[in-house]
């Protein structure tokens, strides 16, 4: 039960993490309307849809990634219908008049009273589009549903950690429908406040159809509640063997001790290699090794993404190998064309091996996204870092794993605290 609650709680810390912001607008579009005929089961189709789809992703079938795609694709046309109702009511009726009464039926109006089913199918559209932001409770979760299977208790889980996102959401909801509706009553701006709330969420909708929301909100920065959540999880979760906590890693790393943490796993049970020939620890022998977990839609990954790429085009001829495992979040991350896409339009140039059974994060024992892990010449772990940050000191790792290896003289470091052992 302890577990459940960690989930919830998880939830309800979303509202203060950027991936949340996608969703407002689509949320605030009934803000007008009663709460508990609109909002409330608004944010339970969001939170139902959601926890299926992501207990459902553990399967990792082939149709179940294609049906997710075109579940996206028409909930963000069932969504964008009721943005463009909101912004020109009379232009979209005569445009698409049949799909227009779809997204009216969605939104309701003014004139009749608030469908409920309408807001239900809403919110699962939302869900669909919904990608919360992978701190260490969800990805505890994840991890554990990879593990565990699609079931009801992972099912139940997820539900809890959506349940509690929609607690938060809906309080918001509820203080920005009394704002709403103030200002018509004091302003009389209610059409202006409508045009504005259905360009925001076309606006939205086309960043989430052109794949730069992760890109967008790597930018933004509001909480960080990686701290908090590890703190729950430390307290309240399950014992685990997965490494250190975030807090443990933190107050060890500054002495930055390069420890031998074991042999360099396998990459057994990869999906498919992008980029390269399947690599082994055996072929990488006699290289320093940068074992990069990512997904291209966690906003964490995206911030570190530029100093990892850093690393690799300044030490790649002086011995330093970069591989990024994409180990998915959720489903439309399993795609090799969609990973294919994100690797183009991100710049990556390393080699990168698809994870989408989690059996190589399993084998690293691995609990972040991202997280690093430097291997040294004689193929031992000799170095971890989970989160964003301390990028100085992740070069000065490199630099003192190459300088044992004795590969080649090393340039200028890129980072003013990262020297050389030479």
């Amino acid at each position: 039960m302890l577990l459940y609650a960690v989930a919830f709680l998880g939830g309800i810390l979303t509202i203060v993490s950027p991936c949340v912001l996608p969703v407002v607008p689509f949320l605030f579009t009934r803000a007008d309307q009663p709460f508990r005929r609109t909002g409330l089961p608004m944010l339970a189709g969001m939170a139902s849809t959601f926890a299926v789809l992501a207990t459902v992703a553990t399967v990792g079938a082939g149709w179940i990634v294609q049906a997710t795609r075109w579940g996206r694709i028409v909930a963000m046309v069932a969504l964008g219908i009721v943005g463009l109702s909101l912004l020109i009511p009379p232009l979209a009726q005569w445009s698409a008049r049949p799909l227009v009464r779809i997204g009216m039926s969605l939104q309701g109006n003014g004139t009749e009273p608030p469908r409920v089913k309408g807001a239900f199918f809403s919110g699962s559209a939302i869900g669909f589009l919904w990608a919360p932001c992978a701190g260490p409770i969800l990805g505890l979760l994840l991890t554990g549903a990879a593990l565990g299977g699609a079931g009801a208790g992972t099912a139940l889980l997820l539900l809890s950690f959506a349940a509690g996102a929609a607690t938060s959401l809906g309080l918001a909801m509820v203080a920005g429908g009394r704002l709403f509706n103030f200002m018509k009553r004091s302003l009389g701006a209610e059409a202006w406040m409508k045009r504005a709330l259905g360009v925001t969420v076309l606006a939205g909708l086309s960043v989430i159809a052109m794949g730069w929301d992760a890109s967008l909100l790597a930018r933004v920065k509001l909480v960080d509640t990686a701290v908090a959540e590890q703190r729950l999880v430390d307290r309240l979760g399950p014992p685990t063997s997965a490494g250190k906590s975030l807090e443990q890693f933190a107050a060890e790393e500054a002495s930055l001790r390069l420890q031998d943490e074991g042999a360099m796993p396998e990459f057994a049970g990869a999906t498919a290699w992008l980029g390269s020939r399947p690599l082994t620890p055996a072929s990488l022998r006699g290289k320093v090794v940068l074992v990069d977990f990512w997904t291209f839609g966690c906003y964490n990954c995206l911030n570190a993404l530029p100093y990892v790429k850093a690393l690799h085009a300044k030490y790649k001829d002086h011995g330093l190998v970069v591989i990024g495992v994409h180990t998915p979040e959720f489903a439309h991350e399993r795609d090799r064309k969609n990973v294919e896409r994100a690797i183009r339009r991100l710049g990556v140039e390393y080699p990168v091996v698809m994870d989408n059974d989690y059996r190589i994060w399993r084998a690293y024992h691995n609990r972040y996204w991202p997280a690093a892990y430097y291997v040294d010449h004689t193929g031992r772990i000799r170095y971890h870092h989970f989160g964003e940050g301390r990028y100085a000191e992740q070069e000065q790792v490199v630099r003192k794993l190459l300088a044992e290896a004795a590969l080649a003289a090393l340039p200028s470091p890129s980072t003013p605290h990262a020297r050389s052992e030479q």
